[in-house]
């Protein structure tokens, strides 16, 4: 096989379609199945995610053209004699600043789609006019209407630290969508997506009709690609790279199916060749570090946590839960789906290294007086784990504590408990990407961090005292016989037992010990 044109920011399926020198993953099984099982539809997806591209593959297909699709699996299984109208509208250009500007950004986006289907609308008040609109593509073509709906709440999200505005937003969406319920007999199907799951009572509570299938496992993968995708579509572009590494890095979302790689990171790094936060870096909202910071929201306690439907969806202005923001921005993904009677619970966790390691070394920014020192601790963290340099890491970490601001520690309750140092750490050594797991489960009991680096096996337990070491830390880590559970690796094993004063808030013990 050889290579082909990376479809690097194309959002229409047309483009792609007409040149077969693009690669193209075939995700027209799943328009189909959404068009024959359903007609109103919710998606949440991340920034980036291939959202924006399905919804203009639905759009060719309902408008009947058929050259398109030809060998996809669509093909053969659709009725192409029949073209529906299709009304699109988008808010994914520009920013709005208010209430009139999004007034304005409707009635501009109906005036597009009346001039796409040769209709003159008599109304002028937006919810009216798209009302109107609705029923003459109907009586015109005399085929239901289609409407698809791209980046719904996007005029909302760009106003998220102004409260105000980002309501007034809302309910002027709110009223726009309700026509799409109020018009329904001359609707053939409907979908909006976006990024976040705003409740049906705060948006969609005149469009109550949506089958929400943004946690559904049968459509977990409609949107990014899988690893059959990567194995198969673009396998020409494997060699030369390490294919666990590929995975490591960008795999990983999932939506309780089968898991997606990020298409954005996959074809940058097919471009590039170079394992990068693509994704990350363009475009991690400052509002996301600055709420995590102020909420001392701390990274390790977040993949651990337990999640309702009912919380993934509590996005709401000016009330958003930490976990509803990260697992529909992207930065939380579902790990495991436990049910306690008839409701499903969700354990959250990082999707993959790319996440882990950047959101991590983004709060780190924020923990430090001086953020350009950032990349140098880190770096000195990698080089004294690759000597097995333990004095060396006692004066690191020593360091990094004496250097957070006391106001931090004043205003900071958590500071006062074990946790807390352990999340620091645990920041360090997930900003360099390494295997880090936060309350290791034994036979025995839990270890506070473990770290597996390089061949070795590196065992944490935290305490806090009051102002000189006891050796408790350490002598936990033996009484339990943590190691226990690592010996079968046959890698050298370390114990490391470290203290901390809650007075001087510093590092005043740091025991090792090491196993053969």
């Amino acid at each position: 096989m050889s290579r082909k044109k990376l479809p690097i920011g194309i959002q229409t399926f047309a483009k792609i379609r007409e040149d077969d020198d693009y690669y193209y993953v075939d995700k027209t099984g799943f328009a189909l199945q959404l068009i024959e099982q359903g007609t109103h539809y919710f998606l949440s997806r991340p920034r980036r995610f291939g959202k924006s591209l399905f919804l203009d593959t639905l759009a060719e297909l309902f408008a009947g053209n058929e050259p398109l699709f030809r060998g996809l699996q669509v093909h053969d299984r659709w009725d192409w004699s029949r073209r529906h109208p299709v009304l699109r509208i988008s808010f994914g250009g520009g920013v709005i600043r208010d209430a009139q500007d999004l007034e304005g950004k409707i009635a501009e986006l109906l005036t597009i789609n009346e001039q796409a289907l040769g209709i003159a609308c008599t109304q002028r008040e937006n919810r009216a006019r798209f009302g109107e609109l609705i029923r003459q593509a109907h009586a015109a073509g005399g085929e239901r209407v289609v409407v698809l709906v791209d980046e719904y709440d996007k005029p909302i999200l760009d106003n998220l630290t102004r409260p105000e505005i980002a309501r007034e937003n809302r309910d002027g969406l709110r009223n726009l969508y309700s026509v799409i319920k109020d018009s329904d007999a001359h609707v053939r199907f409907a979908m909006l997506s976006g990024v976040s799951k705003f409740s049906k009572v705060s948006l969609f509570s005149g469009l109550n009709n949506l089958d929400d299938i943004s946690v559904d496992s049968r459509y977990s993968a409609l949107c990014g690609y899988t690893e059959t995708d990567v194995d198969t579509v673009f396998a020409p572009e494997l060699p030369g790279l390490d294919r666990d590494e590929i995975r490591a890095w960008y795999n990983g979302y999932n939506w309780t199916g089968e898991a997606v790689y990020n298409p954005f990171d996959l074809l940058l790094l097919f471009q590039k060749r170079e394992f990068r936060p693509y994704w990350f870096e363009t475009g991690t909202p400052t509002f996301l570090v600055d709420l995590l910071t102020e909420r001392r929201a701390f990274t390790p306690a977040l993949e651990q946590v337990m999640a309702t439907d009912a919380l993934l969806s509590a996005f709401e202005v000016g009330d958003i839960s930490t976990e509803a923001l990260m697992f529909q921005a992207g930065y939380l993904t579902i790990g495991q789906v436990q049910r306690i009677g008839a409701q499903p619970r969700y354990r959250l966790r990082y999707p993959n290294l790319e996440v882990k390691a950047s959101l991590n070394e983004a709060l780190l920014l924020r923990y430090l007086p001086e953020p350009a020192s950032v990349m140098r601790q880190t770096g000195q963290l990698y080089d004294l784990l690759l000597a097995n340099d333990f004095p060396g890491l006692q004066t690191l970490f020593t360091a990094f504590f004496a250097s957070i601001p006391h106001d931090w520690y004043r205003n900071n309750p958590i500071a006062r408990y074990e946790g807390y140092y352990a999340s620091v750490f645990y920041s360090h050594f997930a900003a360099l990407g390494l295997d880090v797991r936060l309350e290791d489960a034994t036979s025995h009991g839990r270890i506070d961090m473990t770290v597996l680096f390089n061949g070795h096996v590196y065992l944490f337990e935290f305490k806090v005292v009051e102002l000189t070491p006891a050796g408790q830390a350490l002598q936990q880590l033996k009484d339990k016989g943590y190691a226990d559970k690592y010996r079968a690796r046959g890698e050298p094993i370390h114990l490391l037992g470290v203290e901390f004063s809650r007075d001087s808030r510093s590092v005043v013990g740091f025991v090792v010990e090491s196993l053969g």
